[in-house]
């Protein structure tokens, strides 16, 4: 099994295929409380889905268009990402008509919605915004710019409580992977798919997910197995970047005094091999370093 991760199959994904939880989710998001799940239409899209809700008179949000994602790793880049699927969509769905015509063409109005249930410290509830990204400058007017705002929901356990007591099956679903999260806490990466079974097990026994899980466990297992394999190397590349920053950044400290030792000695005529010789280096290195000096 490859452990790339898919995109286009997560676990998060495949319980929103069902307009009946697409619905509920929508609800809790928006504050509503529409019942009709046919009224829903979802179209899986690369690097997430769209969830829309068609035109109706009923419906208060006629023609909006909500882009939802779900986030196990901190991404500051979901503007950006959102922007790249709404115009995929728009693409897909709106480019068979004559935009050169003077007749406008109208789209849905676009809504932006992250998830995240990663393990790293985030708040309740933030906002992100495209413009964050732009280079600018002084004299740049923020009114000229492009703008496109990501709602981010942490969902993970003591997060936006009332959200999930919205949404049942979000709950539910944060259930099940605090589950595999504990479970595998201390265990190798060759006990994860052991581990994911004793979730699974665990929830459809206490009727979390009980149905989903029965009737689709093998992709469960295979898809989890897969986010929490990305998830686990994203956290720990992240750690060694930041360990070598700081060994990096105190070699360059390091390296720095050793310059500024050399450049006193210099200033007292003291040869190469005498620097050496205190400094406990070898003379090619110390030359090394005082040519660097004499070029700056």
């Amino acid at each position: 099994m490859s452990n790339e991760r898919n995109y286009k199959s997560n676990v998060f994904v495949m319980l929103l295929e069902k307009k009946d939880r697409a619905l509920e989710l929508y609800n809790a998001v928006n504050d509503s409380d529409y019942d009709d799940p046919e009224q829903i239409v979802i179209n899986t899209i690369e690097g997430g889905f769209e969830l829309s809700v068609q035109n109706d008179a009923s419906f208060i949000f006629d023609n909006v268009l909500s882009i939802y994602e779900h986030q196990s790793t901190y991404c500051p880049n979901m503007p950006l990402r959102s922007l790249i699927y709404f115009t995929t969509l728009v693409k897909k769905n709106y480019m068979d008509r004559d935009i050169f015509s003077r007749r406008l063409v109208k789209i849905p109005c676009p809504k932006f919605v992250v998830f995240y249930n990663g393990v790293e410290t985030q708040p309740d509830y933030q906002e992100m915004r495209l413009s964050d990204c732009f280079i600018k400058s002084d004299e740049d007017n923020e009114k000229d710019m492009l703008e496109l705002v990501c709602r981010v929901y942490n969902i993970n356990e003591g997060h936006n409580k009332e959200l999930l007591d919205k949404c049942k099956w979000l709950s539910d679903y944060m259930i099940f992977i605090d589950k595999v999260r504990e479970y595998h806490k201390n265990h190798d990466d060759e006990e994860l798919h052991q581990d994911i079974e004793k979730a699974i097990d665990y929830c459809i026994k206490n009727n979390i997910l009980k149905e989903f899980l029965k009737e689709r466990r093998t992709e469960v297992l295979d898809m989890t197995a897969v986010d929490y394999t990305y998830e686990r190397r994203m956290i720990l590349n992240y750690n060694e970047g930041k360990e070598d920053g700081i060994k990096d950044g105190i070699a360059r400290g390091e390296r720095k005094l050793l310059l500024d030792k050399i450049s006193k000695k210099l200033s007292k005529g003291k040869s190469i091999s005498q620097i050496a010789d205190e400094l406990e280096e070898s003379e090619d290195a110390i030359k090394d370093l005082v040519n660097e000096i004499e070029d700056k």
